[in-house]
């Protein structure tokens, strides 16, 4: 499978895809495996993950050099790697605690019962990350389900792939971890075959994509635990600082030029600043440059998927039929044969736009304004997607008002997309953004369990007779 580099265009890199056998093979080896992987227990786990993280950190130049070619970010990747060791050391810090044994108690309906709690891993977890951020999304997931005893079966996005290469270097150095832990090379097809063998998924990617999985999944009765996509809003209160609201937006909605899937993509801003507003957004994004001479710096970057200029294309022209106006950008280029998104802002649409239905991933600011705060609310929740938002205001009791009426998962107060970083905090996806347990806090470690109870009569067991004895009176 040929794969194209984002910031030239040229189909610069080799993918070798896995056959259905193979990626079978795999599974069954990492289930033969993952008994004794559990047995040695999640202190030796944490040791081998750390360890695995610290092996991780000493290739980390290599791993750069992959990870910057497969996004066409150099900054960016360097956040990613740094995100993924932290990643590992905080997982790895609390899967002893979170996996310690509970004490064992009387039975609160029968007391004569004592309550034993067990935690069973699944014995093979499936995990299909995407491309936008390859190594933070496929580690997000793998890393606690293989602390939690489970073996994994990986298959990154076989549109940012190189830095697999880097990684399953370091994995095959490390024999018990290999034995466990296998990546998958491939398109639809692999990821096809991930679903079909693993016990469970996890799966991050398109809503359409993630429906198949689910129903998939459905069918052979295993748990899918799907984060899809997002049309996350922004409101923008009167009293809010203008300035700083201006950098969490800009920051939100173009770093990363749109590309994740927490980027703030719509903006409702109160009519009495809505000017005064666009106003100071416009004179912060003006000033910025592609970086597609790194030389020459600028901070936006490319379009990693080429596919996802169309869509965006298609969304503009949309709008702009319906009587949108673009006031900065608005232009998709082409430099060197990478694909480049101008920062856009557009105002005057309204939610017959597709540009305000659809999640966009790209780098672009549709604005409303709105003349009451059950109208902003209103505006957010007009959507299928419920992933996160925010809300700027500087009374932070009217901020949480609001924010506890929006459907979504995580919502920022007084800053943008800051589920992106903060991980220790649980939250579920509302609506078509995503499915089942939270993949934050101490539930993205729990939901690779299931609970056994071993229930311990004390006393004599009744008998037919005994029962029925009650039953009477």
């Amino acid at each position: 499978m040929k794969v194209r580099n984002p910031r030239n265009g040229e189909l610069d890199y080799e993918l070798k895809v896995d056959s259905i056998e193979e990626i079978s093979d795999k599974a069954n080896q990492a289930r033969k495996h993952q008994a004794l992987w559990l047995k040695k227990g999640v202190e030796y786990r944490s040791e081998l993950i750390g360890e695995f993280g610290e092996r991780l950190a000493g290739v980390s130049e290599e791993l750069f050099e992959q990870l910057s070619i497969d996004t066409g970010r150099r900054r960016i990747a360097r956040i990613e790697i740094e995100g993924v060791l932290g990643l590992i050391k905080g997982r790895c810090m609390t899967a002893p605690t979170l996996m310690a044994p509970v004490e064992e108690r009387n039975s609160l309906t029968s007391p004569t019962v004592k309550i034993k709690q067990q935690l069973i891993p699944y014995q093979l977890v499936g995990a299909i990350s995407p491309w936008n951020f390859p190594l933070l999304l496929a580690m997000i997931d793998a890393i606690p389900a293989l602390l939690s005893g489970s073996a994994v079966l990986l298959k990154p996005s076989e549109v940012t792939p190189r830095f697999m290469d880097v990684v399953e270097k370091v994995i095959l150095c490390m024999p018990d971890l290999s034995r466990v832990f296998k990546l998958v090379r491939g398109g639809a097809d692999a990821g096809k075959a991930v679903v079909n063998s693993s016990d469970v998924i996890c799966f991050t990617g398109s809503v359409e994509t993630g429906r198949k999985i689910g129903m998939r999944c459905a069918e052979r009765f295993i748990p899918a635990f799907l984060e899809l996509g997002g049309k996350d809003p922004a409101i923008v209160l009167a009293d809010a600082d203008l300035n700083m609201t201006a950098d969490a937006i800009i920051r939100s909605a173009i770093g990363a030029s749109g590309q994740a899937c927490q980027s703030l993509e719509r903006v409702y801003v109160d009519e009495l600043i809505f000017d005064k507003f666009l106003e100071t957004l416009l004179n912060k994004v003006l000033p910025l440059k592609f970086n597609s001479d790194y030389s020459k710096g600028g901070i936006i970057g490319p379009l990693i998927f080429k596919g996802q200029a169309e869509k965006i294309q298609a969304q503009l022209n949309d709008a702009v039929e319906k009587g949108a106006e673009i006031l900065i950008g608005g232009m998709i280029k082409e430099i060197d044969g990478g694909i480049w998104m101008e920062p856009t802002i557009l105002r005057n649409v309204d939610h017959s736009m597709d540009i305000m239905r659809e999640e966009t991933f790209g780098p672009v600011i549709p604005m409303m304004h709105f003349s009451t705060v059950d109208q902003a609310v209103e505006l957010s929740n007009d959507s299928q997607f419920g992933l996160s938002a925010s809300v700027f205001s500087a009374n932070e009791e009217n901020a949480l008002t609001v924010a506890s009426r929006i459907q979504a998962g995580g919502i920022s107060i007084n800053d943008a997309s800051l589920t992106n970083k903060v991980f220790d905090a649980e939250k579920n996806a509302f609506k078509f953004s995503g499915l089942y347990g939270s993949r934050m806090g101490a539930a993205g470690f729990m939901r690779f369990f299931r609970k056994k109870a071993l229930l311990i009569q004390t006393e004599k067991a009744s008998s037919i007779s005994e029962q029925a004895e009650l039953i009477d009176e």
